[in-house]
């Protein structure tokens, strides 16, 4: 979170509660950001010298608002964090693979399990669907990020649901 605010305050000082309003109409549509956390990276990195004390305005009785400027240290360590790769998550032990295996040991039906699974997919990516006719670009491209991965979910389902006779015996060796 800290890099995205950096980011933010690329293009100017900013109090806290215009980082978080920023920072949840770009990136937080489906997970707000608290304020406690705004505050608490916004400390960090003021400890770091990533970000500077632009100002102090009294709150009207309420509490002092501090604005914030990103400093050249700021600038550059954003600019090193977009300049690298992330590493790709391979999700070798994923949650759905332990479900079905566990579903397996214990006797239960992994069938149901990846037919259940299937059907909440399918529901999430018509939700999404619709989401993205509806939004903006920027939100056209999440849900679209979001879609691929999950077409891929259902690729595995797909595949997990026509190897299960192996995958049985194999885990009950």
């Amino acid at each position: 979170m800290g890099h995205t605010l950096l980011g933010l305050l690329e293009s100017g000082p900013r109090h806290g509660y215009d980082l978080k309003r920023a920072f949840d109409e770009k990136f937080g549509h489906d997970r707000p950001v608290h304020y406690g956390q705004i505050y608490a990276t916004m400390s960090r990195l003021l400890k770091s010298g990533l970000v500077a004390i632009d100002g102090v305005e009294s709150g009207g009785g309420g509490p002092e608002r501090k604005r914030y400027a990103i400093t050249e240290a700021g600038i550059s360590d954003v600019g090193q964090w977009l300049g690298r790769p992330e590493k790709p998550q391979p999700y070798l032990q994923s949650t759905l693979y332990t479900k079905v295996v566990l579903a397996l040991v214990t006797g239960r039906s992994a069938a149901g399990l990846l037919d259940t699974q299937r059907a909440e997919h399918l529901r999430m990516m018509r939700i999404l669907t619709d989401r993205k006719r509806g939004g903006d670009f920027a939100d056209q491209l999440i849900c679209d990020h979001a879609l691929f991965h999950m077409e891929a979910d259902l690729r595995w389902l797909e595949l997990t649901a026509a190897r299960l006779d192996r995958l049985a015996k194999e885990v009950g060796a």
